[in-house]
């Protein structure tokens, strides 16, 4: 109960925050996170916060939009604090950062919705440990998030959606809390399925995203090759590509006999 009135309070602050903008003329209508998880524990992330203009803004965000020499801190100041990075790594920071503020759409009542679209990489967001010959688990690292903040932990802003999308073959572990959509799948463990989303104040304070992904024979081989660089000396490293090398040919020789 404490938990649930503990979010609610950030949540109607939250509000009040939005409502103190909205003189400028920008209210925020919605937020989508995806988060597209790669094999290097890298991400790529994108951002789409669907703003409405009031009708005395119109000219000044189309003006704005035109204006391409604008900073995200400019436009910060004029839509509030939601446009930011909502997956953040504190040590490594984004990198391939882009940002580009869609065309207003007109409604029938005066002013119009825009979209502000937001695609970056970061580093860190999950970690990776080697459970079995040719399999790798993949925990998130739910340290990343940059939502809203409570004295219970982190969660999703009202109106807001998040989403994970695992490498392609991922088999899930564990995750909790379970996923808005599917709203099934709990049974077989989300089985075939590709991407998983969170709605609307959703608690993220013991967020866990957990898979198994199975990795090729030339991985493995490839890692082997890595570590050994790493860790002997280079005639040692060269000697061993040799010998992968002849063994690899001698096998493709003998399959060619056949």
């Amino acid at each position: 109960m404490y938990k649930h009135l503990t979010i609610f309070i950030a949540a109607v602050i939250f509000a009040l925050l939005l409502a103190g903008n909205a003189n400028a003329g920008y209210s925020v209508v919605h937020l989508n996170t995806t988060v597209i998880l790669n094999t290097s524990n890298t991400a790529q992330v994108n951002e789409v916060l669907t703003v409405y203009v009031s009708n005395y803004s119109v000219k000044q965000y189309e003006t704005d939009r035109d204006a391409l020499n604008l900073s995200l801190s400019t436009w910060q100041g004029l839509i509030g604090p939601e446009l930011t990075q909502h997956i953040l790594n504190s040590h490594s920071g984004v990198y391939g950062f882009k940002f580009l503020p869609g065309p207003l759409v007109p409604t029938d009542y005066g002013g119009g919705y825009a979209n502000l679209y937001m695609t970056y990489y970061v580093k860190g967001v999950q970690l990776s440990d080697r459970v079995a010959p040719r399999v790798i688990r993949y925990t998130f690292n739910d340290s990343v998030f940059n939502f809203g903040h409570s004295l219970s932990g982190e969660y999703l802003y009202p109106n807001t959606t998040l989403t994970i999308i695992p490498p392609s073959g991922a088999k899930i572990v564990s995750i909790y809390p379970l996923p808005d959509s599917p709203s099934t799948g709990f049974s077989d463990n989300y089985k075939n399925v590709t991407e998983f989303s969170w709605y609307d104040q959703e608690p993220l304070s013991k967020f866990t995203f957990q898979y198994d992904l199975d990795t090729s024979l030339g991985f493995e081989i490839n890692e082997f090759l890595y570590n050994t660089y790493n860790s002997k000396s280079l005639p040692i490293y060269l000697a061993i590509v040799i010998i992968v090398v002849v063994v690899l040919g001698v096998l493709l020789a003998l399959r060619k006999l056949r």
